[in-house]
């Protein structure tokens, strides 16, 4: 298992090891220990969450506020996102960035992403499973947004914004410039 950190340090790539032969293959897709050394602080995970989607599908900027807020780790079971990090850390010099990571069934990466980032994939192929840990369970108290399109954030979606499919709520999220529910540089949010 490798840890390879994106231009956004917290925000981490894991790339696991493929074991494959004429049978299929075997992965080990967590490793607390190896996960924690390289973090060097623990993380909890306590719930495993799976999506099915079709193409075009776009769910987030998602994330939750404190004391609910998530850590989470992501991959993809079958099919392809574009999985995206958002830092909303205030005073963060990253503040407004976001990282980018492309996650199939075929390269097996996956994605940890911290507390203070919002979170969002683009399905890029039909019948996609999405699956993920996260380290505080969901309270809609704490739930909030970021809108896709940010024009200040500009992430490139890769399709056209006509072609994608989004509910309601995520249609409705605020600018990273018109939202006070943001967190704070340099504070730890892990106890």
């Amino acid at each position: 298992m490798q840890f390879v950190r994106t231009d956004i340090p917290d925000v981490i790539i894991v790339e696991p090891k493929i074991h494959g032969d004429e049978r299929g293959y075997f992965v080990e897709t967590y490793r607390a220990d190896k996960l924690e050394e390289f973090l060097g602080y623990k993380i909890n995970f306590c719930q495993d969450n799976e999506s099915k989607s079709s193409y075009g599908v776009l769910r987030g900027l998602h994330y939750q506020l404190p004391p609910h807020a998530q850590t989470k780790l992501v991959r993809v079971i079958k099919g392809k996102v574009l999985d995206v990090a958002v830092d909303i850390r205030k005073s963060s010099p990253t503040f407004g960035q976001y990282v980018a990571v492309e996650l199939s069934e075929e390269n097996k990466k996956q994605l940890l992403i911290p507390r203070g980032f919002a979170h969002g994939f683009l399905v890029l192929e039909d019948d996609t499973v999405f699956a993920y840990k996260v380290d505080s369970y969901y309270s809609p108290e704490c739930d909030r947004g970021i809108a896709f399109d940010d024009p200040e954030i500009g992430i490139d979606w890769r399709i056209p914004h006509d072609k994608l499919i989004l509910s309601a709520k995520d249609k409705a999220q605020p600018k990273l410039s018109d939202t006070d529910d943001l967190f704070e540089y340099g504070i730890n949010y892990y106890g």
